[in-house]
């Protein structure tokens, strides 16, 4: 038996970012720079670790809005775009730096780089839900899970269980349409967790979620192994917490790894550091500077100039040594947890999957390095026989550990979200309180309406069936967390406000025309074409 099991948890979300009127608008790069930089890399990583036997555990949640995002003809055609459009940047790139050859050898890098991305994008034809599924059903070691439907954030909607209870079963329905099973799991948004939200899991047949450490620490009941146990809510469904040192050791400004000074620095980019005239077919066609993913400089230091000149060879080797640190950390924690708990501890390191290979560039090579390192630098690795006591640490899924360790503990989490302070504080302030009223309202009137439209109503005809469905998809995008997440942060404001602000006015005006019996059929068919998530959304499901 091992001395300790470590779950590593990826979650890829963005908000549904769609734009078929506008194929120009920023935002909507989010998306691009997430799959160039992020799921494809980690596609290519799970795949390789598979291709060469390494029997490696990771949890993956794709996110509700991505997986509808990711299955989108119009967006997969774009992304192609994209990647031919940085493969013209490399050789562009390679052309202008003939003469300086440390830029020129980070140009060709890039070249072959997303060469590489788009060989694996048409190898699947740009399915990469198909691609994960492959994966996952081959027994790889991926698990892949979901979150609930739009990310919304729960400790902020107790007031309308049956909102909550349509996020819930929206996404677990899309996920087995995506996977052909049910979700084994579910990353509540935020990690954010209020107290019965985990009988809306059980009812959809959800085995387990994620909290943050306080979470159980602040429990109905003590919780005896702290955060490296799950335990069982009243509901029977299982709560995994955030191991905080694993974390911080990632995550950190001071101690975390991406830090370095050697690694690939995010915020010197070309794409405000050459002329205008030059990067035009690459940025906004009014001419607005953009991250366009060439970035010649390491880290160095906290300021934006006189970096040192990227070297990938330094930062590869970086990357296996944090590796080694983190397995090495990791160990030594499990002991010091095995000697005082009566299970090997279940050690939950969590993170956004963006900062693997978009934040942190190398990250996507840390995860390599680490998963084979767990194989082959341990006892019993690469088929060697191990002595029953050695010292080891064992990549788990949370599904594989409640299968192998099926008794715990029954309690119930406290209130809790993995936000600053852990709490409801980063999505309920001074800058984003005002949506919460919509919110409610509109809520509210979304079940009012499947209530008149439901059985033993007399059923509606096809166009107002088609309304309730749109009038649930609008409620769902405004439900979003990451409007009010964008508020707080101030970054790009005035795209959450008028997200928000459309979504709760187009809700409003086929509530209205619902009540009063007509039906604008061109406005209707325009929001279906252009707010088209969750194609089997069923508005009885507020009801």
């Amino acid at each position: 038996m091992p001395t300790g099991y470590l779950a590593i948890v990826l979650h890829a979300h963005l908000p549904f970012l769609r734009h078929p009127e506008d194929p120009t608008v920023m935002e909507e790069r989010w998306l691009y720079e997430a799959i160039a930089d992020t799921y494809l890399p980690l596609l290519r990583l799970f795949e390789g670790l598979a291709h060469d036997r390494v029997p490696f555990r990771c949890t993956l949640s794709l996110s509700a809005p991505l997986l509808c995002m990711l299955r989108d003809d119009l967006l997969k055609e774009r992304i192609g775009k994209h990647l031919d459009s940085m493969i013209a940047l490399a050789d562009s790139e390679l052309e202008r730096t003939k003469k300086e050859p440390w830029y020129q050898k980070l140009a060709r890098m890039y070249g072959e780089h997303y060469r590489a991305l788009r060989g694996t994008w048409r190898a699947h034809d740009g399915d990469l839900v198909r691609a994960f599924r492959r994966l996952q059903d081959a027994g790889t070691g991926l698990e892949v899970i979901t979150s609930n439907a739009t990310h919304a954030f729960f400790p902020l909607m107790d007031k309308n269980w049956n909102a909550m209870r349509a996020q819930v079963e929206l996404a677990a329905d899309l996920y087995e349409e995506c996977f052909g099973q049910r979700t084994p799991g579910m990353w509540l948004g935020e990690c954010g967790y209020v107290p019965g939200c985990d009988a809306l899991l059980r009812d959809a047949a959800i085995r387990y979620f994620f909290v943050d450490t306080h979470a159980l620490e602040n429990a109905s009941r003590p919780a005896l192994h702290g955060a490296y146990s799950p335990i069982y809510c009243e509901s029977g469904v299982a709560a995994f917490a955030r191991d905080a040192e694993s974390s911080r050791q990632v995550w950190s400004a001071k101690e975390g790894y991406p830090g370095d000074k050697h690694y690939r620095d995010f915020y010197r980019d070309i794409g405000f550091d050459l002329p205008v005239d030059y990067l035009k077919p690459w940025i906004h066609p009014e001419g607005h500077r953009l991250y366009t993913g060439f970035k010649y400089h390491a880290i160095t230091h906290d300021q934006l100039h006189d970096k040192w000149v990227y070297d990938p060879e330094i930062a590869r080797g970086k990357a296996g040594l944090h590796a080694t640190h983190f397995r090495e950390a990791r160990l030594r924690q499990a002991q010091e947890l095995a000697s005082r708990m009566d299970c090997p501890p279940m050690i939950v390191a969590p993170f956004d999957a963006e900062l693997f290979g978009h934040w942190w560039h190398e990250g996507v090579q840390f995860l390599d390095d680490l998963f084979r390192q767990l194989h082959f630098d341990q006892p019993g690795g690469d088929g060697k026989r191990a002595a029953s006591d050695a010292a080891r640490v064992e990549p788990m899924s949370p599904r594989e550990y409640l299968d192998r360790h099926p008794t715990h503990q029954v309690a119930t989490p406290s209130q809790s979200s993995w936000g600053q302070r852990g709490f409801s504080e980063y999505w309920l302030n001074e800058t984003n309180a005002w949506i919460y009223p919509h919110l409610h309202e509109a809520a509210e009137r979304m079940v009012a309406l499947a209530r008149r439209f439901a059985p033993p109503a007399a059923p509606p005809t096809d166009l107002k069936r088609r309304a309730l469905n749109q009038a649930g998809r609008e409620l769902l995008l405004a439900q979003s967390s990451d409007w009010a997440f964008i508020l707080k942060t101030g970054t790009t404001v005035s795209y959450a406000t008028r997200r928000t602000h459309e979504s709760i006015v187009r809700f409003t005006r086929l509530h209205d025309d619902l009540l009063a019996g007509k039906v604008d059929v061109p406005y209707l068919a325009a929001l279906e074409q252009k707010d088209n998530l969750f194609a089997g959304l069923d508005y009885r499901k507020w009801a």
